[in-house]
């Protein structure tokens, strides 16, 4: 996998960083792991991880601390020593059917307050950058016009809630402390052995099963995994990164019924899609109490990407279709697209 900000240093003409020392968070998630393998393979930078807890030696040789639960008493000390760089890909992510009796709480303890932690922490231990995954529902859950990283936040559910106060407590201990902060938010992301929803998406078109999406017009920005590491690689070292907000995404737009389409081409098989008209889904969503996933798959979120392009020179190396290729590769014989 390459990596811009390497392309960015050969071809800039300035010098080359001196070796950095980058603490990824969440390094066994979907996020992590994949950042983790892509900045260990970049000669400027040593790398280790943050996980809650050990479950054997890795097989990649990368250092990974053990931190426990995350929350406003986590001590990261051991974790940061040394560290140039924080990635905080750790988070409490969407619980579709969430047990606890307060989620918003509990999303603030991990989210805000761990995050506040940390970021103390490590600006207390000298770290130079610290490089937060947020989430495009900062910016709102759906929306007409694309959205920008200046626009008003509109937070609409626990998670995204969480997500902006701790990009609020991050810009305050950045003005406290001169700890660079930069901030990604996110759209859906998706690539090999993607959880939630997209997930279960893949596996409904490897199966065959029809489903009732053949007629959705929406658009929606989404982001490959290799390009969502390759945007963090860049603004890990990127000068004009510091202390600004960016958001992500493949530079592509596409509708639902589009999107399995292309995730059928990607396995050579086709999708199974009926049209159905939007109206009738969303009634039947709403009388089965699932509004949230109608939402996701019947409305529109776009996001722009023009000041990620214009401040940090960056464009996704990686196309939509050749990063549904990677995401459905491990539901495809031997890792190839099959037939029948």
């Amino acid at each position: 996998m390459s990596i811009s900000i390497w392309r960015y240093i050969e071809n800039s003409g300035v010098p080359m960083p001196d070796t950095q020392h980058v603490l990824v968070t969440g390094a066994n998630g979907f996020v992590g792991s994949r950042l983790m393998e892509g900045l260990s393979a970049v000669p400027a930078y040593t790398v280790a991880g943050a996980v809650r807890r050990l479950t054997g030696e890795s097989a990649d040789g990368i250092q990974r601390h053990a931190v426990g639960d995350l929350g406003a008493q986590t001590d990261w000390r051991p974790a940061l020593a040394g560290t140039d760089v924080v990635v905080h890909t750790a988070a409490r992510a969407h619980v579709m059917a969430d047990a606890v009796t307060d989620p918003l709480a509990e999303y603030r303890r991990v989210n805000v307050d761990g995050t506040r932690a940390l970021a103390r922490q490590a600006a207390a231990q000298g770290v130079r950058r610290f490089v937060f995954i947020s989430s495009i529902g900062v910016n709102g859950n759906i929306n007409i016009a694309p959205f920008r990283s200046t626009d008003l936040p509109a937070p609409a559910d626990a998670y995204a809630i969480s997500k902006y106060e701790a990009e609020q407590a991050l810009k305050q201990i950045a003005a406290q402390t001169g700890m660079e902060v930069v901030i990604v938010r996110p759209p859906l992301v998706y690539g090999p052995n993607a959880p939630g929803n997209f997930g279960k998406l893949m596996e409904w078109v490897r199966r065959g099963v029809p489903l009732p999406l053949g007629a959705v017009n929406n658009r929606r920005s989404l982001v490959a995994l290799d390009n969502l590491v390759d945007l963090i690689a860049t603004c890990i070292a990127h000068p004009a990164a510091a202390n600004e907000v960016f958001l992500v995404s493949d530079g592509e737009d596409l509708s639902t019924t589009d999107l399995l389409r292309r995730v059928g081409n990607a396995m050579g098989r086709p999708a199974r899609l009926i049209p159905v008209p939007p109206s009738l889904l969303e009634v039947a969503a709403a009388m089965l109490g699932k509004r949230e996933v109608a939402r996701r798959l019947l409305g529109s979120l776009q996001v722009d990407i023009s000041k990620t392009r214009d401040v940090l020179g960056w464009e996704p190396p990686v196309s939509v279709d050749e990063g549904l290729r990677r995401a459905v590769a491990p539901l495809t014989a031997g890792g190839q697209p099959s037939g029948g």
